[in-house]
């Protein structure tokens, strides 16, 4: 028999404990739902840990090949300066971490550094800026980036700040396959961490987007100095949006000297694969993403992430301004969990 084209265990069989006790409230077969309490999400994460990883992999596979992980490069295209006080950032122009202010980057160069990165294995590729929301005068600018690396094959990403509908609905005509717009944290929590722009300004922003027709991609930092329950409830406010994001990233906060959480402690490695496990559970269509952070997390970390339902990484050397694994690390984690990148999908390409 080839097990690797069997069937996946279904929900209802059992793993030690009853659906009823183990799963409560969730959904049946990977099913998306919008209905999530916080109770049943904390009962979720509760779970013993071979439960939890058991029944996470379980829904991962009823969408997802186990064995692929999407790849996706980030480049900064406009750096530093950002009016927003965001305390994990150190693009703020509020605290002094020695990061020099760029200008936007021209369209020619950025698109060249997309056919690298796809020649690296990369199949999206994600701009961000450092505003608190785009000016008019660089929309034309930025609609020229995302038509020239649609053009060179690969899925376009941007990550902008706020953006009012009309914005969205340019960037969706240039044909952005996803916008990034980070709810950080849970909404109790996020004035701890920010407070130049409102929690609903973040909602505001992802529905001009949805509503836009371009794909949502959205999570959220562990590691802020938040509580458990803060974890939860993030993931509980993405479950319950109309249309569970297509992505979600979950970064572990990688401190920056001279922000406010320069000296935040970490989360520790198993929270995190827990966190990684209900959001599969919770979104389970959603690609679940490995970001900022990666470079602090053991192979064997990575390993237990991916089984959790995590399946795309950023590559590359630099997430905007903090480090990442280099590619023959990343290389070699690949092949010795035998992982192939996966392409981008057909539909979103010319």
């Amino acid at each position: 028999m080839n097990h690797l084209n069997a069937a996946p265990p279904s929900l209802n069989e059992k793993s030690g404990l009853d659906q009823a006790d183990a799963f409560p409230g969730a959904a049946t077969e990977g099913a998306p739902r919008h209905d999530w309490t916080l109770e049943c999400a904390r009962a979720l994460i509760d779970l013993p840990f071979m439960d939890l990883m058991h029944r996470a992999q379980s829904v991962h596979r009823l969408s997802f090949n186990p064995n692929e992980v999407q790849m996706s490069t980030l480049l900064s295209i406009k750096t530093g300066g950002c009016q927003e006080d965001c305390g994990y950032c150190s693009q703020s122009s509020k605290f002094d971490t020695g990061l020099k202010a760029t200008k936007l980057m021209d369209s020619e160069t950025v698109v060249a550094l997309a056919g690298e990165a796809k020649q690296r294995g990369a199949s999206r590729y994600c701009m961000g800026a450092a505003w608190r929301a785009p000016k008019e005068r660089d929309m034309d600018a930025l609609c020229a980036m995302i038509e020239g690396v649609k053009g060179a094959g690969l899925e376009t990403c941007m990550t902008l700040g706020m953006l009012t509908a009309a914005q969205a609905r340019r960037l969706n005509a240039a044909g952005l396959d996803y916008y990034n717009h980070n709810i950080d944290t849970s909404e109790d929590f996020y004035g701890e961490i920010i407070t130049t722009r409102t929690y609903q300004d973040r909602l505001d922003t992802l529905h001009h987007v949805r509503e836009a027709g371009i794909n949502v991609c959205c999570g959220g930092i562990l590691g802020l100095g938040e509580s458990r329950d803060d974890r939860i409830s993030m993931l509980v406010t993405l479950a319950n949006l109309p249309q569970h994001p297509e992505s979600v990233p979950i970064n572990r906060l990688a401190p920056m000297a001279g922000t406010p959480l320069e000296n935040a402690r970490p989360v520790s490695d198993l929270d995190f694969v827990r966190t990684i496990a209900l959001a599969r559970l919770m979104m389970p269509r959603a690609v679940v993403r490995l970001s900022a952070g990666r470079e602090t997390m053991s192979d064997e970390m990575q390993a237990l992430c991916f089984l959790a339902g995590a399946n795309s990484i950023f590559v590359g050397e630099k997430l905007l301004t903090t480090s990442n694994p280099d590619e023959d690390k990343d290389a070699a984690l690949f092949a010795s969990l035998g992982l192939t990148p996966s392409d981008p999908s057909p539909k979103d390409l010319p």
